[in-house]
């Protein structure tokens, strides 16, 4: 099984969960190997499109290149670091983040921030 999901972000809804309920549940009756996948599903684009703002996308975009700290992630991007910061604690929540603590030598820890997948797939229906 592999150890980097694929994530799939859509607004597909309740109808959606049930669609992938369904198939999942096939395959399992045909002993077919299933994914493992994260998704996240909106019930309307609009709230998609509000909480991956195009810069919380640029973020995913940075952080899907190399992972790095909050700081150097800000740098990167030309944003304030607290806002950086604020936007990985949502993505995080989502799954589509993740960070780890490493050691910064005469500061202290670093917070190093990895993507949850390799790619990501964004889908919106109006």
């Amino acid at each position: 099984m592999s150890r980097n999901p694929k994530v799939s972000v859509n607004n597909a809804g309740v109808k959606g969960f049930f669609d992938r309920a369904r198939e999942r549940a096939r395959k399992l009756d045909l002993n077919e190997p299933l994914r493992p996948d994260i998704v996240i599903s909106f019930e309307d684009a609009a709230d998609m499109v509000r909480v991956l703002s195009t810069e919380r996308v640029r973020l995913l975009g940075a952080a899907r290149k190399r992972p790095a700290s909050v700081s150097e992630l800000a740098s990167q991007l030309k944003r304030d670091p607290r806002a950086v910061s604020r936007d990985v604690e949502l993505l995080e929540s989502l799954g589509l983040l993740h960070s780890t603590y490493q050691p910064n030598p005469g500061h202290g820890r670093r917070r190093v921030v990895k993507p949850s997948a390799s790619r990501y797939k964004l889908v919106a229906n109006i």
